[in-house]
């Protein structure tokens, strides 16, 4: 037999069982078909179906009398890997022309694109020592420094100006309302610029403050309105929810719901929210039980930037879906930058803040202490509210102001080593912000656009 002939009957010898794995091929397809088909039927809002991660409703009210809230002594009886839950919150239709084109127009002016520029005549817009509520914190003047130049810079946005700032029209702003700052503690620090920029005008005896708590409330009799910080460094329910003991070694949040600081925060007529810092400290644990299962908690771990994904749609969930909502002037304060390496703008060097005396002169200039993917997230949840809440993005004019951090010039309340004392670098504070200083820039933002 030739070799030809021998390849033309292996060739007919291996028709039939080709065939019939092509039968069995288009059988199995057309099964598949079927199934995914009654899948959909089953499912019409779940196209196409999701068969990795399920939705969880956030902000849903409890429904048992015994609710036990996450505090700085709740434990996670068992941690396991993040399940892959995602937050099913309420968007919103897309926006009209006419809030496309009110927003183009507001938009002509870029007030958070420009340069620094040094002005000893107009800044700072008010003194340190003549602000009693000063935080130990941010009083870097009273705590050491003796270089001033940082009080002195002003923010000029390249194709106009700022409006200027005046504490009485601001006060007629606010007349009868409630101004609310919610976050952690570089929102109270602007909660803090914001007081020491207004409470000048202010008799002595028609202004109060609450002692420190999670809500402390400046008041002004004679405005009829008050100032107000809530402490709520992860906008959500959490264990380090305490305003003065949240140093936790384990951070616990119930990611599907911010009831307990809406509760209180929902009130405001003005709303100034701001998140971020926290979730750069590592992963997170996400209490996802029942309400009731608190003495069996059992928590699944995420890393920071997927925690506050779910945290942001949660809290945009509550913004959304109820219409009290529509009333108040909400505002989302972005990240604000860490200047923790100074090879970064200065190549070669290995120090951080510290002893810093001039802002960065690079325009565009950006650190590690602002992370773009948290920055696409964030856009990408405030985009779906619409013109509901308006964003004051301070990262690329904060990123500018190494020199603006308290540094060593602050109160520290912990006792630090002879070691660490003679190497000022370990221990500068390169994340808050001194007052006068950046902050009072942030609230001349919040003033623009009120």
């Amino acid at each position: 037999m030739t070799m030809m002939q021998r390849w033309k009957n292996r060739k007919r010898s291996h028709f039939p069982l080709l065939g019939f794995i092509l039968l069995v091929f288009i059988a199995c397809s057309v099964l598949f078909s079927e199934r995914t088909i009654l899948i959909i039927e089953k499912n019409p809002s779940d196209s196409p179906p999701e068969r990795t991660f399920t939705y969880i409703n956030p902000n849903l009210e409890p429904t048992s009398d015994s609710v036990q809230e996450l505090d700085r002594f709740s434990r996670c009886n068992t941690t396991g890997e993040y399940s892959g839950k995602k937050i099913r919150w309420v968007g919103l239709e897309p926006e009209s022309g006419g809030s496309r084109r009110k927003r183009e127009s507001l938009e002509r002016c870029d007030v958070f694109s420009g340069k620094w520029v040094f002005d000893d005549e107009s800044y700072p817009l008010y003194n340190e020592s003549d602000c009693p509520y000063m935080s130990d914190q941010l009083a870097c003047h009273k705590h050491g420094r003796s270089d001033l130049g940082y009080q002195h810079w002003r923010w000029q946005p390249h194709n106009c100006n700022l409006k200027r700032w005046n504490a009485i029209e601001m006060w007629e702003k606010l007349r009868g309302k409630r101004l609310m700052f919610v976050g952690d503690s570089l929102n109270r620090g602007q909660w803090i610029s914001m007081i020491c920029l207004l409470q000048s005008v202010i008799p002595a005896e028609k202004r109060s403050i609450t002692p420190n708590s999670q809500l402390t409330i400046f008041k002004a009799e004679n405005y009829n309105a008050t100032i107000e910080f809530l402490w709520a460094p992860l906008l959500v329910d959490s264990n380090s929810d305490d305003p003065v003991n949240h140093r936790l070694d384990e951070r616990i949040i119930r990611p599907d719901s911010v009831l307990k600081h809406s509760a209180k925060w929902e009130h405001a007529d003005i709303l100034v929210f701001n998140t971020y810092l926290w979730w750069r400290q590592g992963p997170v644990k996400l209490f996802l039980c029942r309400w009731s299962d608190q003495e069996n908690a059992s928590c699944e771990e995420l890393d920071g930037l997927g925690a506050m994904e779910l945290v942001m749609q949660t809290w945009a969930d509550r913004l959304a879906s109820k219409s009290k909502y529509l009333d108040k002037q909400i505002f989302f304060v972005t990240m604000s930058p860490t200047h923790l390496w100074s090879r970064e703008w200065k190549a070669g060097s290995e120090g951080n803040c510290y002893d810093e005396k001039a802002p960065i002169d690079n325009e565009g200039y950006w650190g590690s202490g602002s992370d773009l993917p948290t920055m696409r997230m964030v856009e990408n949840v405030l985009r779906k509210l619409g013109t509901r809440v308006s964003v004051i993005n301070v990262t690329q004019l904060s990123e500018y102001r190494k020199d603006g951090h308290p540094s060593i010039y602050r109160k520290f309340w912990e006792t630090l080593p002879p070691e660490q004392l003679a190497n000022p670098p370990s221990y500068s504070d390169c994340i808050h912000w001194c007052l006068p200083g950046v902050p009072d820039v942030w609230n001349e933002l919040l003033f623009h656009f009120l």
